[in-house]
């Protein structure tokens, strides 16, 4: 069932058809991630590579407003990884928007299932200030699975240069300060995302035990965001300034 679920809801995909109602009740969360997964698998067969993570629904607050009681994984490919400064053309993306996040690389792989966050941290090489671009496909808590067969609306992400994480910094404690056309719309702060991102990375490698799977270094990590989703708008220029981790932009045309 998984992989004729992963082919199937995939060919729609390509078709722009999201949360299939033949796929509706047909199987449950943890299968949602196995199609998910397998749907990955087409992909880098048809020449894209799933290269990294994104953690989702890291606010406590959001968990319960989609219905979950954990956060939620996805997979980035190489065809959605972009450089600060990318032009993104709307007329491409369904219903867009973008969240600030900490793009998180690893010095050495990182295996569940008892990974603490503290473990976590040790491992983190690099961090980098991030853009994720999300596409509002359909909403999660009507159909979960869907959702997370459907990799959770990922369209692409944008990165900053990358720096090494200082000695003691507790990522917690990063900040960031985002503005659309010059105007700024919100702020956040690292402790939004389950109180410290590296407790973000714990729980993507405790959750990919479950599948057989690890972090592998040199994998990059969307970290969950520090707000809310804004909208994306045609001729929108977004730079989401991360203190200390500097700065990443993008244009919307």
């Amino acid at each position: 069932m998984i992989d004729d679920a992963a082919a199937d809801i995939l060919a729609r995909f390509d078709a722009g058809e999201h949360f299939p109602d033949v796929w509706r009740g047909r199987f449950d969360l943890m299968d949602g991630y196995r199609v998910q997964l397998a749907i990955a698998d087409l992909r880098t067969a048809r020449g894209d590579r799933r290269i990294g993570w994104k953690v989702g629904l890291t606010a406590e607050a959001i968990q319960k407003m989609e219905g979950f009681d954990e956060p939620i994984f996805a997979c980035l490919f190489a065809s959605g990884r972009l450089e600060s400064g990318a032009a993104l053309r709307h007329a491409d993306m369904r219903d867009p928007a973008f969240e600030n996040e900490l793009c998180i690389t690893l010095g050495a792989p990182l295996a569940g299932p008892n990974v603490t966050a503290a473990a976590a941290r040790a491992a983190i090489a690099t961090v980098a200030p991030a853009l994720e671009i999300v596409e509002r496909r359909g909403r999660l808590a009507d159909a979960p699975p869907l959702g997370v067969a459907d990799n959770l609306g990922q369209k692409a992400f944008v990165t900053g240069a990358p720096i090494a994480l200082a000695a003691g910094f507790v990522l917690g404690e990063a900040a960031c300060d985002v503005q659309v056309n010059g105007i700024s719309v919100s702020q956040g702060k690292g402790v939004a995302v389950l109180g410290d991102p590296a407790r973000s990375v714990a729980w993507l490698a405790n959750k990919l035990a479950a599948f057989g799977r690890r972090i592998e270094a040199g994998e990059p990590i969307m970290s969950g965001s520090f707000t809310v989703p804004t909208a994306l708008n045609p001729g929108d220029r977004v730079v989401s300034r991360f203190t200390p981790f500097g700065e990443v932009a993008a244009t919307i045309v």
